[in-house]
């Protein structure tokens, strides 16, 4: 697909005041309709529909000490609208579901910044900072090229990971796969650019707070922590509710409130909420509250929502603690969630998100490497292919189950001229929607004896590590894709000396990059 800009982002200083409505009638028709081809092509409407997610900021669930500062969201009377939402029985909870066991991506993983740049790429890659994107800070990624690997020193050691040149991302699949995609940004038309933060006290009167502050923060905007997304699709909050009247949102729409609205940071007067006027940390929850019991009703009035939509709201990071103590919330509205404040108790991280998403979208799982101290508090890490997705907060089959593969193993051929073996393997798509490339043959536990001479490489991120793998020859059926009930053959060869048993334990990967 094409990719465009929507908005001419100016540097000139007469120019960084921008009005909304300005801004918002240079949205290019061709990003407003639907994809023809692609994975979205296979999009089944009993599956979930249009994707909303909606961050909010720097609040638990759950904690130790409910009252603590930051105080907890679960039965805050700060927060009544979210209450309503987790309480079975609420009106306002019959299409709510919500996760008890939403927990802090990685151990580390803090300040707000590096959970974007993980809900979009599934790694932080060891930046830890909320600094706005800059080649010299080093938080600046993109995706052009295959090559160059850059070198990141944590608390674990040293360790390669894909940087700046080859880095996939979401949108950057999505771009690929012809699906459309929309980043809306409270207070960004008061910003010089989406890569610059902007804060004041004498904005326009906002219209769900009452007051003229305003602050856009890069650090909350995933998309333009990425070179190749920064300035894509990008909008002013107030587009969303004319693209949700002319249903012309995109089928993944990333929704960031302004720091006061996100419950990031309280209103200097504070704010008065359902007859209580609360300050400090709790007038920023009000403002969130307020905010969402707003803005929810709105986007569940529309025609995407209705039509098996999904709105998803979204914390960035624990507060206190990345143990099992501390857990976010992760609250999903939809008519295809279980419903009447279903409460699930399946692990999940930010991962899990990123997973549902390529799922939903029949795109590769994103792979980049997470620093090897980053681990989740069980000692595990949170790659995106092997976490939880959000499935169990869904009805059945709301969520495409992960590609169904088959792998069966011909016979072991000596070839006495190279004194090699060689082996075919059949690559069987079982299951319903088609595989697209990159897919990975994956040989764990090869006889020690053995080698795999045409290997293009072992797995370095993907456990068990130093398995030697090829990439399958998808493109040998045009398009890069298996259909299902298609099957694909691999010729392997082997120098085994002993002439001994071949043994291993075959394992497919649909990833990117290579495992």
């Amino acid at each position: 697909m094409k990719k465009t800009k929507n908005i001419n982002w100016s540097n000139q200083a007469s120019k960084t005041m921008l009005l909304g409505a300005a801004m918002t009638s240079v949205a290019l028709a061709a990003q407003l309709a639907r994809a023809d081809n692609g994975p979205d092509n296979y999009f089944d409407r009993t599956k979930a529909g249009d994707v909303f997610v909606i961050a909010l900021e720097n609040h638990n669930l759950t904690q130790p000490n409910p009252l603590s500062s930051p105080e907890q969201i679960q039965g805050n009377a700060a927060a009544p609208y979210l209450n309503s939402l987790m309480t079975p029985g609420n009106p306002n909870a019959a299409q709510v579901s919500y996760a008890k066991a939403y927990y802090n991506t990685g151990v580390g993983v803090h300040p707000s910044e590096p959970n974007y740049v993980w809900a979009e790429s599934g790694s932080d890659f060891g930046y830890h900072s909320d600094d706005d994107p800059n080649t010299v800070n080093g938080n600046t990624f993109y995706y052009t090229t295959e090559g160059l690997i850059s070198q990141v020193t944590t608390t674990g050691g040293t360790f390669g990971f894909w940087h700046h040149t080859f880095t996939p991302h979401l949108v950057q699949q999505l771009n690929e796969a012809g699906i459309p995609w929309k980043d809306y940004q409270e207070d960004i038309q008061l910003s010089l650019s989406p890569t610059n933060s902007a804060t004041g006290v004498n904005g326009p009167t906002n219209i769900y707070n009452g007051s003229t502050q305003y602050s856009y923060a890069v650090k909350h905007n995933p998309m333009a922590l990425f070179g190749d997304s920064a300035l894509e699709n990008v909008y002013p909050i107030a587009q969303l509710f004319s693209d949700l009247n002319d249903n012309t949102v995109g089928r993944y729409n990333w929704i960031t409130p302004d720091q006061y609205n996100e419950a990031h940071s309280s209103l200097n007067a504070g704010f008065t909420y359902m007859g209580t006027h609360y300050t400090g940390d709790q007038a920023a929850i009000a403002e969130a509250d307020n905010f969402l019991s707003i803005v929810l009703p709105e986007i569940m009035a529309s025609k995407a929502y209705k039509d098996n939509g999904v709105i998803v709201l979204w914390w960035d990071e624990t507060e206190g603690g990345d143990n099992g103590s501390y857990t976010l919330p992760e609250i999903i509205i939809s008519p295809l969630a279980k419903g009447n404040a279903y409460a699930s108790t399946v692990s999940m991280s930010h991962s899990s998100d990123l997973k549902t998403w390529e799922e939903l979208f029949g795109l590769p799982m994103v792979n980049n490497p997470i620093p090897s101290n980053e681990t989740n508090f069980d000692g595990s890490f949170n790659n995106v292919a092997t976490a939880n997705d959000l499935s169990d907060l869904f009805v059945p089959d709301a969520i495409p189950a992960a590609p169904s593969l088959s792998v069966n193993q011909g016979s072991f051929i000596p070839d006495s001229f190279s004194h090699s073996v060689r082996q075919t393997v059949h690559i069987t798509n079982t299951g319903s929607t088609p595989v697209f490339t990159p897919l990975f043959l994956a040989l764990d536990n090869l006889s020690s004896d053995a080698t795999l001479v045409n290997s293009d490489g072992t797995t370095q991120v993907l456990a068990p590590l130093n398995s030697p793998c090829v990439q399958v020859p998808l493109h040998t059926f045009g398009g890069d894709v298996l259909q299902p009930h298609q099957t694909v053959d691999v010729t392997l060869q082997f120098l085994d000396p002993s002439a001994g048993s071949i043994t291993y334990t075959p394992r497919l990967l649909n990833v990117t990059p290579a495992p």
